[in-house]
């Protein structure tokens, strides 16, 4: 949340030690920087003896050239395959061995990789951890095997699903230009010719230690986290200089977009409309805070205008919700979604959901339901924080991010300073339409369904064919 200026990392390559105080969430953290540029934050968490090990790499998906999408999402699967010392799919049984468990994540800006086990197991994670930093070792077959994996992965959790295929392409209408388009997984094209020389080159350019951060929450010290760093990630040369993250940025909108998709296996239509917002990290002064606001108030819940009006007062709508996703980098989303109810037409669903939009912008939220959402909100993200995992990925996610650590810890004082004219001037700048993406997910009419079927089955006899 929030800029993380070049000149807090150039501060803390000057500081050895930068010690924040506790701020309204109560997070007590110290960060210091190793001599080869890797950042380490330390959250100490004494309630169990247990830690949370997190390792996080300023690469996600938007840093990936053009016909080489799903690298960075393939590389993280291949960091599980060996190095010199350790043999593939050794890392994780070691780490289950010793009672813990261990995974890793891609987003559209970082990748990481994580281990959550008893606090004495601490050195063993960190070793095994700048091991496969410096040493990963591929083969043509580890790459050609995992491979497959990346491809059903794909084929699984989107092109299986109609929702999340649907997803897939509204989000690719919604950036014209900037990488955000893609999808974190990768488009199948490209992720079928992947190869090993291809991940390699992520490898060596991206998994260099001043590109790293680590984040260490739980039964530990500062000093404790300071000297198992210095021994294990201290050491570790860099492969490259921690790259710039320029990115095309999205030209100036200028005509909304629509999309319509049928399918098969959709049971009932869908609405969703998305536009282009700003980030934590790019908005300026409250404006990302009322856009948070704004979408809990909007369609949060049961209770939330968009729900009250159009589901339980007018009828027109079986479900109807908002969001606001602002902690990308670059770009947020704030997305509007709803489900017509039975015999109710889409253009007048839509109708009423603008109508309601543009209430909003005119007069923005009532004082009491203001006062409502903001102290949701703050509830939500200090129980959040009870969580020691919670705590590393806010965190570690927040850097790796490029925002910064004081952006999270001042977030609910800022959520608290909102008012409805920063709601109504943010709804006004945000929820435009030539800024948005509409669409609807429909089912697929029986003649229809019926010549898809048909046509898959075809497509499958072809691939088992000799």
């Amino acid at each position: 949340m929030l800029t993380l200026m070049r000149s807090l990392f150039a501060a803390l390559l000057l500081l050895p030690v930068l010690l924040l105080p506790a701020r309204a969430l109560d997070v007590k953290l110290t960060t210091f920087t190793l001599k080869n540029g890797m950042q380490v934050v330390v959250i100490p968490d004494h309630r169990a003896p247990v830690v949370t090990h997190m390792v996080w790499y300023r690469v996600g998906a938007a840093d990936e050239p053009m016909g080489k999408t799903g690298a960075v999402h393939f590389l993280e699967h291949l960091l599980f395959k060996g190095t010199k010392k350790i043999r593939p799919g050794e890392f994780s049984k070691i780490v289950k061995r010793h009672g813990g468990n261990d995974n890793a994540f891609t987003s559209r800006d970082y990748t990481a990789y994580f281990q959550r086990i008893a606090k004495q197991h601490l050195p063993l994670v960190m070793e095994l951890e700048a091991d496969r930093i410096a040493n990963l070792q591929l083969s043509d077959k580890d790459v050609k095997t995992e491979l497959e994996v990346i491809k059903e992965e794909r084929r699984q959790r989107t092109e299986n699903d109609p929702r999340a295929l649907f997803a897939e392409r509204l989000n690719a209408a919604l950036f014209v230009a900037h990488p955000y388009r893609r999808p974190v997984v990768g488009w199948m094209a490209d992720v079928e010719n992947l190869t090993l020389d291809d991940v390699m080159r992520f490898y060596r350019r991206y998994y260099t230690p001043a590109n790293a951060i680590v984040v260490v929450a739980g039964d530990v010290t500062p000093e404790e986290v300071r000297k198992l760093a210095e021994r294990y990630y201290a050491p570790l040369p860099n492969t490259a200089q921690r790259p710039l993250r320029w990115r095309t940025p999205e030209p100036p909108a200028l005509a909304a977009r629509r999309i319509e998709m049928r399918d098969a296996r959709a049971r009932q239509p869908m609405f969703q409309r998305l536009y282009v917002a700003p980030s934590y990290r790019t908005a300026k002064g409250l404006q990302a805070h009322a856009l948070e606001v704004l979408a809990e108030a909007l369609g949060g819940g049961a209770t939330s205008v968009l729900y009250r009006r159009l589901v339980v007062e007018e009828k027109v709508a079986a479900f109807a919700g908002a969001y606001y996703s602002g902690n990308d980098r670059d770009y947020g989303t704030f997305g509007i979604y709803a489900v017509p109810a039975p015999g109710v037409k889409r253009e007048k669903l839509e109708q009423r959901i603008d109508a309601v939009l543009r209430e909003v912008m005119a007069n923005g939220i009532d004082a009491k339901r203001l006062k409502r959402t903001k102290e949701a909100l703050t509830a939500s993200a200090i129980y959040a924080l009870d969580s020691q995992f919670a705590l590393a990925r806010i965190f570690g996610a927040a850097l790796a991010s490029d925002s910064t650590i004081e952006g999270v810890l001042q977030w609910d004082e800022r959520i608290a300073e909102v008012s409805n004219a920063d709601i109504i001037a943010a709804a006004r700048k945000v929820l435009k339409p030539a800024g948005s993406v509409s669409g609807w997910l429909l089912p697929a009419p029986p003649a229809l369904a019926r010549a898809d079927a048909a046509a898959q089955g075809r497509q499958k006899q072809e691939k088992v064919a000799p």
